[in-house]
């Protein structure tokens, strides 16, 4: 719980509010795959089907009415033009008889129309501030993205480093879900503001989700 908003970790990296049958996301970075390519780096042109089918297999799993998407959706301006019509219908079909919201981010802080859903900064929801990137002068309650948590850990007498929620009595920051979108060690420097009440790292892993309290997550 956040507050009084329900909240369940989901497999996929997404956010499940099951009271408002809301799917929230973070950090899609659709196209940066092909961002790459324009600079001469060239990686498999699949991460925006790849993001997508892990987003479709979230949104069949729980049917959510609204899906809301927190900032970095796309890589860049020129994501839009660059995404493949085949992946742009996979959006749309994906879209088709619910909400859609983009809440903007720092790579994307303009959406067009022919992305389909609506636009904001951010929203409330049963007192819970839903952003894009964590605000450390957050006194309320708050989910947000940006930041890509990934937690590392030994098991089994060797190391292990996953994408991992973030999560404690007030905040709770989503992995990003994007394919090439990578993460940040949440031993990081950058956390250590926004957890000073305690974290708690929900932990992507083969088949489940591995809950890892503070004291056992390793720096890189």
């Amino acid at each position: 719980m956040l507050g009084r908003l329900a909240i369940v970790p989901d497999l996929s990296g997404a956010l499940w509010l099951p009271e408002e049958r809301t799917l929230v996301v973070a950090d899609l970075h659709l196209e940066k795959g092909s961002a790459y390519a324009a600079r001469g780096i060239f990686l498999p042109p699949y991460d925006s089907a790849t993001t997508l089918a892990t987003l479709t297999a979230a949104i069949l799993r729980h049917a959510p009415a609204r899906v809301i998407a927190l900032g970095d959706s796309f890589h860049d301006r020129g994501a839009e033009e660059r995404i493949s019509s085949d992946d742009l219908r996979s959006l749309h079909l994906l879209q088709k008889g619910r909400d859609w919201l983009w809440v903007i981010g720092n790579h994307d802080p303009a959406i067009s129309r022919a992305m389909g859903g609506e636009t904001a900064a951010s929203l409330e929801i049963a007192g819970v501030v839903l952003r894009h990137e964590p605000d450390a002068a957050e006194t309320g309650f708050e989910i947000a993205g940006h930041l890509h948590p990934a937690a590392k850990i030994r098991m089994r007498g060797r190391a292990l480093r996953r994408r991992s929620f973030a999560l404690s009595g007030r905040r709770c920051i989503l992995p990003a879900m994007g394919a090439y979108a990578g993460g940040l060690n949440l031993r990081d420097a950058a956390f250590r503001p926004l957890f000073r009440e305690g974290l708690t790292a929900h932990m992507l892993g083969d088949g489940r989700l591995f809950r890892i309290d503070r004291q056992l997550l390793l720096a890189d």
